[in-house]
């Protein structure tokens, strides 16, 4: 073994993407026998670590060390002969082959030039006991739950590699028995001497099973530190660079009267994506949310919309009972929903800004009530001029606007079907500061008309700024409802990192 002691290492890396530098300077060392945490918010530089030490990314500078000696890795194949095997979030194996064909694919035994499948099956059950699992390796492996899958996907690659063991978001699917039973088998592999990078969105399973955790923040290298050290509070001010001393209360509700009440939720909730939860919406209202990415914030939204189905609970609009299956019943109700990826999931790219304005407006009053030219021109125009989208041309390809513009399109797609409900992911991530500025004022404007909106911010200074109230979310939970004095971000910081201390505050 090396002098450094560490069984993977990464030194100065630095990966660069035209103009956009995704990690800057980053160090990471990994020992044998360890559980080894990665965190870090959305654009922290966590899968680009990642990829490039499998092979799938070349760094810009920096150099990887395996053993103490620094290596190039040409591919995830090639990382695979230095001992490195990673398994991701969605099992990427074959649900339509055998349990035995999965663990031994590109490397099954052969007799006289053929596979032989006795002792493919025969080595797969002696493989497969060392998981504690018992079942059929000729069975078809789609036919076996997530969890199941997701223990193969680690046996093949242990057994492959068999020097580190790189797990991204591996719980994500699974229940809380999964994940004690996938716990269990980690233990086991780091008692063997297998390095293991787990990187989760999870607090609580972080301080379960790692023994030191990497944070990232914007592609630069935060801190690396022994869990024992470190409280949840100190993980989430790093991941989030908040001081929790920092008070920044807000004085916005101190005489403003609650409008009346528009949506209630009880006991809503959706099985492996959001735990029941209980939220009453006024009109004149923004309700905040906050908590790290994973947390369940943005599933919470897409059931309230109905892009995920609930499957318990109820939820009640302007005080009638009713029922949001799917997104079309929440825009018959006046729901609107800005998406956190505008790209894959708001903008219609290939469509004009004219198109992507009206195309909400145009489902809502149906296609027998077809908008022409000329109606679509006065919307889209009255809308670009009020949301100051700067376009060449209303008839220009969306995608070619700046992603500011972008964000305004989707914004006045759904002020355009006149909404008495606003979800907005994540509204202001990735754009400039006059285009952040405008969004903001916006915000602050629709509430003031009466219009009620739950907002999803990582920003906890801006959420704190524009709320009435902000919720927590936390391991798919809604965990605390702040008000007054404590919508501030220390208080959020306390509640993300412990639900007892932020219910309480």
């Amino acid at each position: 073994m090396a002098e450094t002691g560490y069984a993977l290492e990464a030194r100065g890396i630095v990966k660069i993407f035209g103009n956009h530098v995704a990690l800057d300077k980053v160090d990471f060392g990994l020992r044998p026998g360890e559980v080894h945490a990665l965190l870090g918010e959305n654009g922290a530089g966590k899968s680009t670590l990642i990829k490039i030490l499998t092979g799938a990314y070349q760094p810009s500078a920096g150099e990887v060390i395996v053993d103490g000696v620094p290596v190039t890795l040409n591919n995830p194949q090639h990382a695979q002969t230095y001992g490195i095997g990673t398994v991701y979030q969605e099992v990427n194996l074959l649900p339509n082959r055998s349990v035995a064909e999965n663990l031994y694919l590109g490397h099954q035994p052969t007799r006289f030039g053929f596979v032989d499948r006795r002792k493919m099956e025969r080595d797969s059950k002696t493989v497969l006991a060392r998981y504690g699992l018992n079942i059929d390796p000729s069975s078809e492996l789609g036919a076996h739950s997530v969890a199941v899958q997701q223990i193969v996907a680690i046996a093949r690659a242990v057994e492959l590699s068999g020097k580190v063991l790189i797990l991204d978001e591996p719980t994500a699917s699974l229940d809380r028995n999964e994940v004690e039973r996938l716990f269990e088998i980690i233990a086991d592999l780091k008692k063997s001497g297998l390095a293991v990078v787990f990187i989760t969105h999870f607090l609580d399973q972080v301080f379960a099973i790692a023994d030191r955790v990497t944070i990232l923040r914007n592609g630069k290298l935060i801190d690396t530190k022994a869990l024992d050290t470190l409280t949840r509070t100190d993980v989430v001010r790093l991941m989030l660079g908040k001081d929790i001393a920092f008070s920044g209360a807000t004085k916005l509700e101190e005489n403003r009267p609650l409008g009346e009440v528009l949506l209630d939720f009880k006991n809503y909730g959706r099985k492996r994506s959001v735990h029941p939860f209980n939220l009453t919406i006024h009109k004149g209202e923004v309700v905040g949310v906050a908590g790290l990415l994973g947390s369940g914030r943005t599933e919470m939204a897409r059931i309230m919309f109905g892009a995920d189905a609930a499957d318990e609970g109820t939820v009640s609009v302007a005080g009638t009972p009713t029922s949001i299956a799917r997104p079309t019943d929440a825009i018959a109700h006046g729901f609107g929903f800005c998406p956190e990826d505008r790209k894959a999931e708001g903008i219609f790219g290939d469509l004009s800004v004219r198109e992507n304005i009206v195309i909400a407006l145009q489902g809502k009053l149906g296609w027998f009530s077809a908008l022409n030219r000329d109606e679509q021109m006065e919307i889209a125009g009255r809308f670009g001029e009020a949301m100051d989208i700067r376009a060449a041309s209303l008839d220009m390809p969306v995608k070619l606007l700046s992603g500011g513009n972008q964000q305004k399109v989707i914004l006045s797609r759904w002020l355009a079907t006149d909404p008495a409900f606003l979800i907005l992911d994540e509204p202001t991530r990735g754009i400039d500061v006059g285009a952040h500025a405008e969004i903001v004022r916006t915000i602050n404007r629709l509430r003031d008309e009466g219009l009620a909106l739950v907002v999803i911010s990582s920003e906890l200074d801006e959420v704190v700024a524009y709320s009435s109230r902000i919720v927590v979310m936390r391991d798919r939970e809604l965990v605390a409802e702040l008000n007054g004095e404590n919508i501030n971000p220390g208080v959020i910081v306390q509640a993300i990192a412990n639900h007892k201390e932020g219910a309480s505050a």
